[in-house]
């Protein structure tokens, strides 16, 4: 389907991979718009092609066939309108929080932004994910969930058009992942920011989700179904823990992750 406010478009993409047992495909004739301001969530057994898909709109590899738009315009490259959280944080441990958001802003704004300009908009981006108190701490000084908060700092200092997350909040305990969830659906709120979100987390996928995209099984994988998510905005994890449609929606993700389990099995 063409849409028309589309800012991310995938045309009939595969990619392959050379082994010594011959090319492996890993995703075959992928096709899928995301329009601006969504939310959409890829999920799917390991292995099916869910990061490689991700790194393919991050511009951090190419395809094999098709082509790959933001804002229509091909992806051929990492760019500053794509922003990227991996689940490791990947901060310089020898840089405090505020520095290590200023990489991503000096690499951007050197010269379009004066230094205190910057520094009020690395400021604004700590406090928007609530790290401001914060900002002079290294790596080593706070926890795993305020790391990953600095990491989503970092990535929406760059104003980035869609924000690309790869399982972020897949190395915490339930509790952080929670608040961390909590603020994705705030900053989204607030920004109307287009995500793609990787999960392995069905809970997550429809808690954060306008659609959730269900990968089938590698190799040679495509999206086999997906699931328009219609609950209200803003959603508050308590009360959808009684909604009959929020544990339709849960079922139905189940549903086709355990038929692929079965398939595999």
């Amino acid at each position: 389907m063409k849409n028309d406010k589309a800012i991310i478009c995938v045309q009939n993409v595969s990619q392959s991979f050379p082994t010594a047992k011959g090319a492996f495909l890993a995703l075959d004739n992928v096709s899928f718009d995301i329009a601006q301001g969504e939310t959409v969530s890829l999920i799917g057994h390991s292995g099916c092609g869910k990061s490689t898909l991700l790194n393919l709109i991050a511009g951090l590899s190419r395809p094999t066939e098709g082509v790959l738009l933001c804002d229509n315009q091909e992806i051929t490259g990492p760019g500053p309108e794509r922003g990227v959280v991996f689940q490791n944080h990947s901060l310089l441990p020898w840089l405090t929080a505020s520095e290590n958001v200023a990489l991503a802003v000096n690499q951007v704004f050197k010269g379009q932004m004066s230094k205190g300009e910057m520094q009020a908009w690395i400021t604004h981006n700590l406090e928007l994910v609530h790290m401001g108190h914060a900002a002079d701490k290294r790596p080593g000084e706070i926890s795993g969930g305020m790391k990953q908060r600095v990491g989503i700092a970092r990535a929406l200092a760059m104003k980035p058009k869609v924000l690309l997350m790869d399982e972020p909040f897949g190395a915490l305990d339930a509790l952080t992942r929670a608040h961390l969830q909590d603020a994705v659906m705030e900053i989204q709120s607030r920004l109307k920011t287009t995500i793609l979100l990787i999960t392995h987390d069905v809970d997550e996928a429809v808690l954060l989700s306008d659609r959730v995209m269900m990968m089938t099984n590698g190799p040679a994988a495509k999206v086999g179904e997906v699931l328009q998510v219609e609950l209200a905005r803003p959603r508050s994890r308590l009360a959808l823990a009684n909604d009959p449609l929020f544990h339709q929606y849960r079922q139905q993700v189940l549903q086709f992750l355990h038929e692929k389990h079965q398939a595999v099995a």
